[in-house]
């Protein structure tokens, strides 16, 4: 029997082929899109937003790395290279995974030691910790990715024939110890952190806000836009654990029982739905962050007309990469002044705006 050989219609070969070459031109065109406004804005970036363009990054090398050679693999109805190709699969999909689960993790470490002190002009964790972290993020990932390569664990064909990943039916007595280390480490304990890191900084913002005094319109303010980055954070992390929640469970389910009962097609769609998880970051980023929208629109237009006029920054707009966010009212009234002065014809006017503290005068 050969083990590369799909076990699915030709008919649904050609539409998860299908599935998977949109799921990696969309990956690929939003993480891009992230990565290049990182590289365009790197002069405001603040330490912290690093690990948002990290996560970029390990989506795009997952959709890079792994999705063509599994298009080609659907559409040819066998899986191409063997073995060698199926290592090299299984080692991508479980690095760049761990790799986005430990990044979620670390980012929501990050966020709430930020919050701890909202008010604090101060960064609370600089470059070079930052960097530190990335660093961490990636050796902790290829650690994880070459234990099954060293014999603890093992890769393997999935069971419809179209994919590569750990071998969970073959590790049910030899390799168990991995699977409940993997699942204990990468998957419940980051859960468990995001949960409690983000719980807490829910409470912190509504206990800044009740102390606040109604009139302290830099708190609000402050407070309003940290719980929509909360919002968004927290939309990032649901939706990668739960595309990857059903494919833990069926990979449970043919540890402890006969991986055999699961029909081939009932397998294929925890799997499918697992590799979406590199598409809705930029899509979050895109739809919740006026930012990042704003500047995706003119790169399209400047792409289609070559105008290169520059659009303005938004001082007082949630940050692309939805990490952290500074708020001074005083800078930001004045900029938005010297904006509309400067788009617009008060040849006979004179504005005088004075601030103190936030409120006018």
């Amino acid at each position: 029997m050969d083990i590369y050989a799909s076990t699915l219609s030709p008919a649904v070969d050609i539409g998860a082929g299908c599935y998977l070459l949109l799921i990696a031109v969309l990956s690929i065109v939003g993480n891009l899109l992230v990565v290049i406004m990182a590289f365009k804005n790197s002069s405001k970036m603040k330490p912290p937003e690093l690990l948002s363009v990290n996560l970029a990054v390990t989506d795009l090398g997952a959709a890079v790395t792994m999705y063509p050679l599994a298009v080609a693999s659907a559409w040819r109805h066998h899986w191409i290279g063997g073995d060698a190709t199926c290592l090299y699969y299984g080692l991508a999909g479980f690095f760049f995974g761990v790799a986005s689960i430990m990044n979620l993790t670390i980012l929501a470490i990050v966020r709430f030691v930020v919050s701890l002190n909202l008010r604090s002009p101060r960064e609370k964790i600089g470059w070079k910790k930052v960097k530190m972290l990335c660093i961490w993020i990636w050796v902790y990932a290829l650690i994880w990715a070459l234990f099954p390569v060293l014999g603890w664990g093992r890769y393997g064909p999935e069971p419809f024939g179209l994919s590569c990943s750990l071998a969970w039916g073959e590790m049910k007595q030899e390799g168990f110890s991995f699977v409940i280390a993997m699942f204990s480490f990468n998957l419940v304990m980051p859960s468990v952190i995001i949960i409690c890191c983000y719980f807490g900084i829910s409470m912190k913002l509504y206990f800044t806000y009740k102390m606040s005094t109604s009139n302290n319109y830099r708190v609000t303010s402050m407070v309003k836009l940290h719980r929509r980055l909360l919002i968004i954070a927290i939309m990032i992390s649901v939706g990668f654990i739960g595309c990857w929640a059903p494919y833990g469970m069926v990979s449970l389910w043919s540890i402890f029982r006969d991986s055999s009962t699961i029909p081939p097609e009932v397998s294929l769609l925890p799997c499918m739905f697992a590799k979406s998880s590199t598409v809705y970051n930029p899509m979050i980023y895109y739809f919740f962050s006026r930012r990042f929208k704003r500047e995706v629109k003119h790169m399209r237009r400047t792409c289609l007309t070559f105008n290169s006029r520059r659009v303005s920054d938004g001082t007082n707009d949630n940050g692309i990469y939805m990490v952290t966010a500074g708020i001074n009212p005083k800078i930001t009234a004045r900029s938005s002044f010297s904006s509309l002065l400067n788009n617009c014809d008060f040849n006979r006017w004179v504005i005088l705006v004075s601030f103190d503290g936030g409120q006018h005068k």
